[in-house]
C-alpha cells in the first residue's frame, strides 16, 4: 500500500513540477519574445498561404512592428476563441485577430491604437429572395463565437424575431449558410467582401453598419511596454506609407483576382494533396505524437489509481472512486480549457499547450483505465485471492501472482479500445491550439474553403489509423488466447 501511493505522488509531483512551473532562468532568455495569439480563419486579415505560412494584414503588421521596434514574436494560430481566452489567461502576450475595440472587451484588455475600421455585414445565397432584415423572421442566422458579427446579431434578434446559431470557425458559418440552413451570417465587411471576391459563394446583401476600429489587444495592466512598441511601430509604418502597401497587398484587385485563380486550379482531392501534404503530415504527426505520449501517461495513471481502488484501504478506495468519478464525468473539452486556462489565470504559470493536451488526456482517459483495471481486478473470483492468502502469500505478491494475470486477459480489449478513443479525442485538444490533424484541417480550409473536400481527406486518414489499432487489438486478443 505505502509503495503505491508513493509511487502516485511521485507520478503526479512529475507533472505538477515539470509542467506547471516554468523556470525563472526560461523567462529571462525569452524575455524579448512575446506571444501572439491569432485566428486562423479570417482572411485577409489572418490565413495560411499556399506554403502554409501565416500570412494577412494582421501578421504582416505586427511583423513589420516587432521588426521596426527590435522586438520577436512567436505566432500561435489558436482561433478567435481561444486567442482572447489564452491572453486573459496569461498564457499568451498579445492578440491580433480582427478583433473589434468595444467598451465590454475595454474591461478586460488594453487595446492599441486603431489599425483598421470595418463594419458589420449580412452574407446570403446569391439566388436568395433576401430583401431586408424582415425577412429573417421565424429564421436562422450564423454567426461566429465571440465577433463583433455575433454581438450585433445578438442585439437585433429580438427585434427581426430570428434565432442565433454559433459557430467556432468562419468555414461552418458560411457552409450553414450556403446549405440552406441558416437564411445568412453576420461577419466583418472587410472579411465578407474579400471572400465573395475570391469566390466564397455568397454575396453582401445588407449595407455596412456598426462600424468599429481593429486593434491589437493585451490582458489589461499588463505588457505595458509591448503596446507603447506597437502603437510607436504602426505610426512608423503609417508615417513611411508601409502600412498603406500592407492594406493594398491583400484587398487590392490584383490580390483577390490572383487568390481566386490560384483556388479554382486546386479545388479537387489530388489537388489539395499536392499542395497541402507536407503540413497533413506535420499534423498527422503532431497527433501521433500526442496519442502515444497521452497513452502511455494515461496507462500509468490509470493503473495506479485502479490498483487504489482494490486494496484493502477505504481511504485509498475513495480516492480511487472520486478521481475515477471526477475525470470520467467532466467533458473532455472543459477540462482541457481549465488546464490551459483556468490554473494559469489561477496560479500565473503558464502551461505549454501540448503539455496541457496530455495531460488532458492523461486524466480523461486514465479514469477509464483506472475503471476497468480496478473492474478488471474485481471480475476475478474473490476466491482466487483468499487462497493464495491462505497459503501465505501477503497481499501484494498474491495480487502479483495469482489475480493480475487472470484480470489482464479481461482489461487488454478495453486497454485497446481506450487506445482508439485516445486517438480520436486528440482532435478535440485544437480547442487550445495544438496543430494536429483537425486544427490542421482548419487552417487548409481557411484558404480554401473547401469543407467537405479536406474534411474527407482527414477522415480517411482517422480511420486509417484506427483500423490499424483494431487489427492490433484483434492480434493481441488471439494471442492472449493462444
Amino acid at each position: 500500500m505505502k509503495k503505491i501511493v508513493s509511487m502516485l505522488c511521485a507520478f503526479l509531483g512529475l507533472f505538477m513540477i515539470g509542467f506547471t512551473v516554468q523556470p525563472s532562468s526560461t523567462a529571462q532568455a525569452s524575455e524579448k519574445t512575446y506571444v501572439i495569439d491569432t485566428d486562423v480563419t479570417f482572411p485577409p486579415f489572418v490565413y495560411a498561404n499556399e506554403d502554409n505560412k501565416y500570412v494577412g494584414i494582421d501578421m504582416d503588421l505586427i511583423r513589420a512592428i516587432a521588426k521596426e521596434e527590435g522586438f520577436k514574436i512567436k505566432i500561435r494560430p489558436v482561433g478567435f476563441n481561444a486567442a482572447v481566452q489564452s491572453v486573459s489567461s496569461g498564457q499568451a502576450d498579445g492578440v491580433i485577430a480582427g478583433m473589434s475595440i468595444t467598451d465590454e472587451r475595454k474591461a478586460k484588455f488594453d487595446f492599441s491604437d486603431p489599425y483598421y475600421s470595418s463594419g458589420i455585414v449580412m452574407g446570403v445565397k446569391p439566388n436568395g429572395d433576401f430583401k431586408s432584415l424582415k425577412d429573417l423572421k421565424g429564421k436562422k442566422v450564423a454567426v461566429k463565437t465571440g465577433t463583433s458579427g455575433a454581438d450585433y446579431a445578438n442585439s437585433i434578434k429580438d427585434k427581426y424575431g430570428f434565432k442565433v446559431v454559433t459557430f467556432d470557425d468562419s468555414d461552418n458559418m458560411y457552409n450553414d449558410v450556403k446549405n440552406g440552413n441558416s437564411a445568412g451570417c453576420f461577419e466583418d465587411s472587410a472579411v465578407l467582401a474579400y471572400g465573395v471576391k475570391t469566390g466564397l459563394g455568397l454575396k453582401i446583401a445588407t449595407k455596412s453598419t456598426n462600424i468599429g476600429d481593429y486593434g491589437f489587444a493585451v490582458k489589461k495592466g499588463h505588457n505595458k511596454e509591448l503596446m507603447k512598441m506597437f502603437n510607436e511601430g504602426l505610426a512608423k509604418l503609417k508615417k513611411n506609407g508601409e502600412y498603406d502597401k500592407i492594406i493594398e497587398r491583400y484587398t487590392g484587385e490584383k490580390a483577390t483576382h490572383a487568390k481566386k485563380e490560384k483556388a479554382a486550379n486546386s479545388h479537387t482531392i489530388i489537388g489539395l494533396l499536392k499542395e497541402n501534404g507536407g503540413v497533413i503530415v506535420s499534423g498527422l504527426f503532431e497527433t501521433i505524437k500526442l496519442t502515444v505520449i497521452s497513452i502511455i501517461c494515461a496507462t500509468l495513471f490509470g493503473i495506479l489509481i485502479g490498483f487504489l481502488g482494490v486494496v484493502p484501504n477505504k481511504i485509498a478506495q475513495g480516492v480511487s472512486g472520486a478521481v475515477i468519478y471526477i475525470f470520467r464525468g467532466l467533458p473532455l473539452i472543459v477540462l482541457a480549457l481549465f488546464i490551459y486556462n483556468g490554473i494559469p489565470s489561477l496560479t500565473g504559470s503558464k502551461i505549454p499547450a501540448f503539455v496541457a493536451g496530455v495531460i488532458t488526456l492523461m486524466l480523461n482517459e486514465g479514469a477509464y483505465i483506472a475503471a476497468f483495471v480496478k473492474g478488471g481486478i474485481e471480475a476475478v473470483d474473490s476466491g482466487q485471492m483468499e487462497a493464495a492468502r491462505s497459503l501465505g502469500l501477503p497481499f501484494g505478491k498474491a495480487m502479483r501472482k495469482v489475480v493480475l494475470p487472470q484480470g489482464i486477459k479481461i482489461m487488454i480489449p478495453s486497454f485497446i479500445n481506450q487506445f482508439i478513443i485516445t486517438l480520436k479525442d486528440t482532435s478535440i485538444l485544437s480547442v487550445i491550439g495544438l496543430l494536429e490533424l483537425t486544427q490542421t484541417g482548419k487552417i487548409i480550409i481557411a484558404r480554401n474553403l473547401e469543407g467537405f473536400r479536406v474534411w474527407t481527406i482527414v477522415a480517411v486518414i482517422y480511420l486509417v489509423l484506427i483500423t490499424v489499432l483494431t487489427l492490433l487489438s484483434k492480434w493481441v486478443e488471439r494471442r492472449i488466447k493462444d
